[in-house]
């Protein structure tokens, strides 16, 4: 599977339009997808405790198209993901039975939002926009925090 990965992304990035992608950075979606895109083969959850905020997308097999759509939406605005320091792994082999699948034993696709402090957030068995994603994260008391600490100093109004 992790062989199946890089080429799985590059036809899902040549079949969807990446719109608003880091154009101020000068990053790419190849960029970003290589950091921020991980097999669940290859992380332990507790790697990205209090660093990042790991979005775990399930399913039986990367032809779903419930993952397929999923990870069209992901790869659609990786940028206002990156924004919120979160890591997409992905996990399309049950086989394999990775740290991941054992902890949070999805059934068929499952999509799941955790926070930096290890916390579950959302389960959904159904894609989810990155605009939906967002606001469950900008709703979380670690990213409250972190906005309040970027705009410390700063002149409000």
């Amino acid at each position: 599977m992790n062989k199946l990965l890089p080429v799985m992304l590059a036809a899902l990035m040549l079949s969807s339009p990446v719109s608003g992608l880091a154009q101020d950075s000068g990053a790419t979606v190849d960029d970003l997808s290589i950091d921020m895109i991980r097999s669940a083969q290859d992380v332990t959850l507790e790697e990205f405790l209090w660093i990042k905020r790991p979005i775990l997308v399930f399913a039986d097999s990367p032809a779903d198209p419930r993952y397929v759509q999923q990870m069209q939406y992901l790869l659609g605005d990786l940028n206002a993901l990156d924004l919120r320091d979160v890591v997409i792994i992905t996990d399309t082999d049950p086989a394999a039975r990775s740290a991941a699948r054992l902890a949070l034993r999805p059934r068929g696709f499952m999509l799941a939002v955790i926070d930096k402090d290890g916390g579950i957030k959302q389960r959904k068995p159904l894609p989810w926009s990155v605009r939906e994603i967002s606001r469950v994260i900008d709703k979380m008391p670690t990213r409250q925090q972190e906005i309040e600490d970027r705009t410390d100093g700063l002149p409000r109004g």
